[in-house]
């Protein structure tokens, strides 16, 4: 084998690694988080101790594994469309679209059912609702054929106030299929429009997707949240605005070595699109050589702790790889050879 091909190889097993760490990482971050969702900081600390959430759950059924939330099920959905597509960009949003309306399938039957069970539909663990968007299911109920999409800067035709989570939590994927931070922010941003219409939301879901696949590329983590922030303030209309002054002040307040949990507070409580990737950042750039920390500042907080986890996770992964995580927590959370598969078909995926 010559050089050249060792360096392909290198490279190729290294972004591998990243984009199965991008999924695991975001299964483990949701899993620590969802228990203490709702939970104000003050009760976390008094249940969890001062160093707040360290310990993965294990649920009550034969298993014992971490139970993962929407944001893990939405984001193998999103998984799912882009494999559906065999590749063709132009396919994409309503791909997403038919993937979200089998995944709401998902949140109203007990389980597999009828002939409809091609793909994640077959896969029981996959039914289970725990606390799912009120935006993601309202637009996807409300809306069952594709809804219009719209320029970017404009105000979306579902849920046309809505900035939630909802759009960020589950948009990983776009970052891992290699079509650079423009295409993704782009197709991101496109497909949060399927269920909520405020420009912030899907900016900062389209921002999220930019920043994964820098992170996925090799960028250094704080490189690739610089040119991020960039990327969303030059969005039109100026729908970026709330996006990157929320990005900003998680990059000021970790610089200052702030890593704490009244710090992540002051960056946000992450119900709104915003405020999550803010909180991933933070948390990423607070603790960058401690993914487990890292994690655990993500969810210890009085706001939405499970996708703050999820996205938090999914940007440990993209950036040091599933051998990064910690490998306990790695190791306890269901649905993981379902997440390390798809990783793996999305790394071959080429779109175009």
């Amino acid at each position: 084998m010559t050089t050249d091909q060792n360096t392909t190889m290198a490279a190729y097993l290294a972004r591998s690694e990243r984009i199965r760490g991008c999924l695991v990482g975001g299964a483990v971050g949701d899993s620590l988080g969802w228990p203490v969702e709702f939970q104000r900081l003050e009760a976390i600390l008094a249940a969890h101790g001062e160093d707040g959430v360290t310990e993965l759950p294990r649920s009550t059924g034969g298993d014992r594994l971490a139970e993962v939330t929407d944001d893990t099920q939405m984001t193998l959905f999103t998984a799912e469309a882009l494999l559906w597509t065999g590749g063709r960009l132009s396919e994409v949003r309503a791909a997403a679209h038919a993937a979200y309306q089998r995944w709401l399938r998902t949140q109203r039957l007990p389980g597999p059912e009828g002939e409809q069970t091609a793909g994640l539909l077959g896969e029981p663990w996959l039914y289970a609702s725990r606390a799912p968007g009120n935006a993601c299911m309202s637009g996807l109920r409300d809306h069952p054929e594709l809804p219009e999409v719209v320029e970017l800067g404009r105000v979306g035709v579902v849920n046309s106030n809505s900035k939630g989570c909802g759009t960020v939590m589950r948009s990983a994927p776009f970052g891992l299929v290699g079509v650079g931070p423009e295409e993704a922010f782009r197709l991101s941003a496109e497909a949060a429009q399927l269920t909520h219409g405020h420009p912030t939301g899907y900016v900062a879901a389209g921002a999220f997707a930019a920043l994964v696949d820098r992170l996925v590329s090799g960028e250094e983590p704080s490189a690739a949240v610089a040119e991020t922030i960039k990327q969303a303030a030059s969005a039109p209309l100026g729908a970026g605005t709330e996006t990157v002054e929320a990005l900003e002040r998680a990059v000021r307040w970790a610089a200052e070595g702030n890593a704490d949990f009244e710090t992540v507070e002051r960056v946000g409580l992450g119900w709104i699109a915003e405020e999550c990737l803010a909180i991933a950042v933070h948390c990423l750039l607070a603790a960058p050589a401690d993914p487990r920390r890292a994690l655990t500042l993500s969810v210890t907080h009085s706001g939405d702790s499970d996708s703050t986890g999820a996205v938090c996770g999914n940007l440990l992964g993209a950036a040091y790889g599933l051998s990064a995580l910690p490998q306990d927590w790695a190791a306890g959370v269901e649905g993981v050879p379902t997440l390390l598969r798809s990783a793996d078909l999305l790394g071959a995926l080429r779109l175009a």
